[in-house]
């Protein structure tokens, strides 16, 4: 005759334990590789960033080509060979935007940052595991949009029209730098995902901050615009791809200041990280 355990029908009162202390930032960089690369709205953003970005630039330096002869004198004088063959990243600043919102609003959409965290409670390091990913698959993506759009512009750029090379005064820091501005956009939008947990919500302060809050400063009074506008992230844009900077702050300077927005972004996502319920 067969008897049952005891011990096998009646349930256990203790409680399950999740360890806590055995992951490193190291395994968060690959758990975040992995989510950002098996997503399909990685990849197809990222198409639609270098597509746009370099179709663009090559739309606006082959349209100046075709209407060289009938621009005005003034227009060839000022005319910016490098800053021409840079417009496409003015597109690119909204799709690297929207990426780095949904790096972590779509955690959120979905119910997923729960076994995220449960899984790695330490939520800042969770946050510094996403920026770190994002950030250098923004700046390489980004850096590959510029460096083609400056090479095929100044291609398309023949004589008569004004073209220019990689070692023009000016010309690599712009390159390079309209990369690095991409990236730090991204980096902006992760903060403010983190802040606003919304896809949609998060996606209209980003776009709100570019496109909206320009137009508000444009109708201040002229001498309170001029000093503001320079601080604006789209400002600080085009004084970077820009061989001339106007009232804007130097380039590098600009950068620095964008930088700090997006660390602001992100340092007050993570302490709502820690305060918030998943």
């Amino acid at each position: 005759m067969s008897t049952v355990s005891e011990q096998s029908t009646e349930p256990s009162s203790t409680p399950t334990i999740i360890s806590t202390g055995h992951y490193h930032l190291v395994g968060l960089l690959a758990a975040e590789w992995t989510k950002l690369r098996t997503v399909r709205s990685t990849m197809w953003t990222l198409a639609v960033t270098i597509v746009l970005g370099v179709g663009i630039a090559a739309l606006a330096t082959a349209e100046t080509r075709a209407h060289w002869s009938t621009m005005s004198l003034i227009s060839r004088v000022t005319f910016d060979p490098t800053g021409t063959s840079l417009a496409g990243l003015f597109l690119g600043q909204f799709t690297i935007g929207i990426l780095g919102v949904l790096v972590m609003s779509a955690e959120y959409g979905t119910g997923t940052i729960r076994a995220t965290f449960a899984a790695a409670p330490r939520r800042p390091l969770v946050l510094v595991a996403k920026a770190l990913v994002f950030g250098v698959v923004a700046l390489v993506v980004a850096e590959v949009v510029s460096f083609i759009s400056f090479f095929l512009g100044q291609a398309l750029l023949s004589a008569p029209a004004i073209h220019t090379t990689i070692n023009s005064p000016g010309a690599l820091r712009a390159v390079s730098g309209g990369g690095i501005y991409l990236c730090v956009l991204g980096l902006f939008a992760l903060g403010l995902a983190t802040i606003i947990r919304h896809t949609a919500g998060a996606i209209s302060a980003y776009v709100g901050v570019l496109l909206v809050l320009p137009i508000i400063v444009h109708v201040l009074p002229n001498s309170m615009e001029i000093q503001t506008e320079r601080f604006l992230p789209d400002h600080i844009g085009a004084a970077i791809i820009s061989a001339n900077f106007g009232n804007s702050f130097p380039p590098w300077n600009g950068l620095l200041l964008l930088a700090g927005y997006a660390a602001i972004a992100l340092i007050i996502g993570g302490a709502l990280l820690v305060r918030r319920d998943a």
